[in-house]
């Protein structure tokens, strides 16, 4: 079914609709959707390179604005929808894990899982169940989700097609290092400046 759903999300990329189909898959998958936006806006960018920073821009967008959506779910909603969440959107054990994860640092952990392939609605929904502050919310998914979008936009527009095949094959591994060294770059801002 995943799969299902996944061509359909890339086949948007080929319609006169491809922009909106991105910028609304982006605010999905931050809520409630199971399918990133990253193929489509790779797809747009592949086709018009010199738009694709405007392509992540929109992606970025998008995906806070969904972000905060899924933290309205998680702070209004959650006493009437949680079975429906833990049923179809993600697990009870994942839900305990991010809780876990706030309570060492919430912003750190909203960041990493913007940055990373980590289901990010499981964070924006949590965000909202476990009150946390609302801007800490907006300010880690607006970093995390443009240093995404905007990695992939500026490595396809200067290596193209070839930088496709690179980002599919070690994607994990690259938003993990970059994550790795903006979580270093942190350290370095509040321990040795």
């Amino acid at each position: 079914m995943l799969k299902k759903l996944y061509n359909w999300v890339l086949h948007w990329a080929n319609t006169k609709y491809a922009v909106p189909a991105m910028s609304l898959v982006s605010f999905l998958e931050a809520s409630v959707f199971p399918i990133p936006p990253d193929p489509l806006l790779m797809a747009l960018c592949l086709g018009k390179p010199k738009r694709s920073l405007w392509y992540a821009a929109i992606c970025s967008f998008g995906s806070v604005v969904g972000a905060v959506f899924g933290y309205m779910i998680g702070w209004g909603l959650w006493e009437l929808v949680d079975n429906l969440f833990f049923t179809y959107v993600f697990s009870h054990n994942a839900f305990l894990y991010v809780s876990g994860r706030y309570e060492e640092n919430a912003f750190i952990a909203i960041l990493g899982a913007a940055l990373t392939p980590i289901p990010f609605k499981v964070f924006t929904i949590t965000a909202g169940v476990f009150k946390i502050n609302l801007m800490i919310l907006i300010l880690a998914s607006a970093i995390g989700r443009s240093g995404r979008f905007f990695l992939e936009a500026v490595l396809i527009y200067f290596f193209g097609e070839q930088i496709k095949t690179f980002i599919d094959r070690y994607f994990n591994i690259l938003v993990t290092l970059f994550f790795i060294l903006l979580i270093v770059g942190f350290i370095i801002i509040k321990y040795l400046i």
